[in-house]
């Protein structure tokens, strides 16, 4: 049991019910326009600092000023493949892709400012969580990148989670290296050095072994007293992995964990070439430990103190309550750490993206029979925005999205399936409003779980695509979890401002001073911030479309029993 329960609180938020609305919002402005410094519009980018995010649809650069603003940006798309079973994305695109965001982040700074970029303060690199990339000790890669996606590793997890008497994942990388163990995998012998992508990328651009806590987290267990992975559950994997003749132990080929602030190394000479094709970029400059995207969110919403919570919705869409205590194993519920150690929440839905652009994809070849040709961009604009106007109760429809398996509810595979009952609306605003609330369903079983275990949830911020029109993903999760919702201008950069952030506290904080106290009063004082508050009857009509979502969870196995 809890001691206490946690208790979210955000401050300096006005929140405000309009009469007749369903919602109701305020914004506190702060001025966010790009500043030109010097003679001729010149930055001094020597006060600047980056930060890059390998997301799972797209890599993206930002550059902030010395006020923490973001001034330029870059970005490369990307996609996983399902290659011969194994969600993976290539390692040549690991490099094509911080080319291409480094280089279009190099010419939007040159053409706003009118001068050269080859130096910065500090550089920092985040990435998707988990996964498996396992190297010899001559760097070779020993198998595919095993993304966070594959949930190919139940019988490790479920023998590591007892083990620990701790709930591991089937995407932690730890699970994946005992799966590959008790497969009997060929290359298992040969592993000197096991990481994740944020980790990989920045040895190849430092030369350091080592990884940022949040991310380090999801590898395996951090014990938040020492800052460094748990020792007892270090030791009874050694003992565990050596009975099937696997000889290394696993802090010696794991990276080393780093709290935010620390020093994680320089960009080196074959670095900045692997970075920068011009050539212009200079070696040497500081790098921020590399982080996850759970560790980017918290930093990008300043949601890193205990007793706040955030949400990131994009091709997977998972909560980060920091808990700041210890708590009971619940497979809804997976632990990890913040960038500065203390114990959080994470509730992981596979799915969210694929789903719904699916859905936008038909709406967009429908339009074009018309003669009404639009982007995806706006037709997702205009879907989200028809979804508001659905009953709260998505009129009778329920909707799974689950393209990959979905732990968090029992699902083993990804089969999307819409359903409606006798006398259901079947109106456009209805079968929208059921297609984006499967993800936020997906998390209201986690909160469930939390609210069991005396976790109070009161205030949650938001940010990545599912949030991108104005108020609509706002309001679906504040009706599924019963709090208001908030979004900051600048939580649109997603990952890459987080870890630009972190690159920012690790050059730019003061002689002890916390993470938590430097994102308040040199980054967040102020900041522009909209909230969103569902009415009771949204809330109530979340409640009727979440009793059916679990009402007909066996539907949805028996789809993908049925449906190969």
């Amino acid at each position: 049991m809890y001691e206490k329960y946690a208790k979210i609180i955000i401050f300096k938020i006005n929140i405000i019910l309009v009469p007749g609305k369903n919602i109701g919002y305020n914004i506190v402005r702060k001025n966010s326009a790009p500043r030109r410094a010097g003679n001729g519009g010149n930055m001094d980018y020597g006060n600047c600092v980056i930060g890059i995010e390998f997301g799972s649809t797209r890599l993206k650069a930002v550059m902030l000023d010395e006020k923490n603003e973001p001034v330029a940006s870059g970005s490369y798309g990307w996609e996983n493949n399902l290659v011969n079973g194994v969600w993976t994305y290539g390692r040549e695109e690991f490099f094509k892709g911080l080319r291409g965001a480094y280089a279009e982040l190099k010419k939007d700074a040159e053409e706003k400012f009118g001068s050269p970029l080859r130096r910065v303060k500090a550089i920092g690199v985040s990435a998707m969580m988990h996964g498996y990339l396992a190297f010899d000790k001559n760097g070779e890669q020993l198998a595919e990148f095993r993304t966070w996606r594959n949930t190919m590793t139940a019988p490790a997890a479920g023998e590591l989670s007892d083990l620990f008497d701790f709930a591991i994942p089937q995407r932690w990388s730890v699970a994946h290296l005992y799966q590959a163990i008790l497969k009997g995998e060929e290359h298992v012998g040969k592993i000197a050095f096991l990481t994740t992508l944020a980790g990989y990328m920045h040895y190849v651009l430092t030369g350091r072994k080592v990884l940022g806590l949040n991310d380090a987290s999801g590898m395996f267990p951090i014990d938040p007293e020492t800052l460094d992975y748990d020792a007892e559950m270090a030791e009874k994997f050694d003992r565990l992995t050596a009975r099937h003749g696997f000889k290394r132990k696993m802090k010696d080929i794991f990276p080393r964990p780093l709290a935010a602030g620390e020093d994680a190394g320089y960009l080196t000479e074959e670095g900045a070439r692997l970075m920068d094709e011009s050539g212009e970029l200079e070696a040497g400059i500081p790098f921020c430990p590399p982080e996850g995207d759970s560790a980017t969110g918290m930093v990008a919403t300043n949601s890193v103190r205990a007793g706040y919570g955030n949400v990131s919705g994009g091709t997977s869409m998972f909560a980060t309550v920091v808990c700041g205590k210890k708590l009971k194993r619940d497979p809804a519920i997976n632990v990890v750490v913040s960038p500065t150690g203390k114990n959080a929440a994470i509730i992981h839905g596979n799915n969210s993206a694929s789903d719904i652009d699916g859905w936008a994809g038909v709406f967009g070849e429908f339009a074009s029979l018309l003669g009404a040709e639009a982007d995806g961009g706006r037709l997702l604009t205009v879907l989200f925005t028809c979804a508001m106007s659905g009953d709260p109760d998505c009129g009778g429809l329920v909707n799974y999205g689950p393209v990959a398996a979905e732990p968090t509810v029992g699902f083993e595979a990804g089969r999307p399936l819409l359903m409606r009952g006798e006398g259901a609306r079947f109106t456009l605003g209805n079968l929208f409003r059921a297609v984006i609330c499967y993800p936020v369903a997906v998390q209201r079983a986690g909160i469930e779980v939390l609210k069991k275990s005396g976790v109070s949830v009161d205030m949650i911020y938001a940010h990545g695509g599912y949030f991108k029109t104005p108020r609509a993903g706002q309001l679906m999760l504040s009706s599924a979890f019963g709090c208001p919702v908030s979004a900051m201008k600048t939580a649109g950069e997603g990952g890459a401002y987080g870890v630009a952030l972190l690159a920012s506290y690790l050059v730019n904080k003061e002689d002890g001073q916390s993470l938590e106290d430097f994102l308040d009063s040199q980054v967040f004082a102020g900041a522009e911030v909209t909230t969103v508050t569902a009415t009771e009857a949204e809330k109530t009509g979340f409640d009727r479309y979440y009793e059916r979502f679990v009402n007909c969870l066996g539907v949805e196995k028996a789809a993908y029993a049925l449906l190969k």
